[in-house]
């Protein structure tokens, strides 16, 4: 029997926030900035936690918190995950998206329950759209270093369709709210809006 990879927190935060129009990663939902909020979630639940940013966001970093720079090798989201994956490659990543508002503690702890180390990776979805949430998953080492080939091939740079036709773990989270994208100004206001009510 193979041994369970160790459990690290990846908080994605080097996105341009195009649409969003203000870097994601520092609005502040529950009174600081939304990645550092999402970083202390995972720290709670992973043995090391890190931020992934673009080399000109570092600067702006608490002192106390780990980062990896993106090093800029492929497109889009996997450009942080395969960075991280390059510095740590035997480790799993718990890999959060800086605009997931309403994740919290409690979510994070269902999901790494119900984690299947032997799958590509565990991921939140749906119910009622049962698409992995590439971007609220457990990420197994060997899927990271399969994605890689996969992005070379030419094949796309999507890690939901990577997830999608491979072997992964479907989570439907108790409160399915807490995938909820935050990615224009519509969605922020309607996120402060379920915040309000809790």
């Amino acid at each position: 029997m193979t041994s369970t990879p160790k459990l690290y927190g990846l908080v994605l935060s080097g996105g341009k926030s195009t649409r969003m129009g203000t870097d994601k990663g520092l609005i502040k939902y529950h009174n600081i900035p939304h990645r550092e909020y999402l970083y202390e979630l995972l720290n709670q639940v992973c043995e090391k936690t890190f931020i992934s940013l673009r080399k000109e966001q570092e600067a702006d970093l608490p002192d106390n918190m780990k980062a990896i720079v993106d090093l800029d090798e492929f497109r889009g989201p996997y450009n942080g995950l395969l960075s991280a994956h390059k510095k740590y490659p035997e480790v799993a990543w718990l890999v959060l998206a800086c605009d997931l508002p309403l994740i919290n503690v409690s979510s994070l702890k269902e999901l790494i329950s119900q984690r299947d180390n032997t799958k590509s990776a565990t991921s939140f979805a749906l119910i009622d759209n049962p698409l992995p949430e590439p971007l609220c998953a457990i990420w197994e080492p060997h899927a990271l270093k399969e994605s890689i080939g996969y992005l070379k091939s030419g094949n796309g740079t999507c890690p939901r369709k990577y997830l999608i036709n491979n072997d992964t773990k479907l989570v439907f989270p108790k409160d399915k709210s807490v995938l909820l994208n935050a990615n224009s100004e519509e969605e922020y206001l309607e996120a402060l809006g379920k915040l309000t009510q809790e």
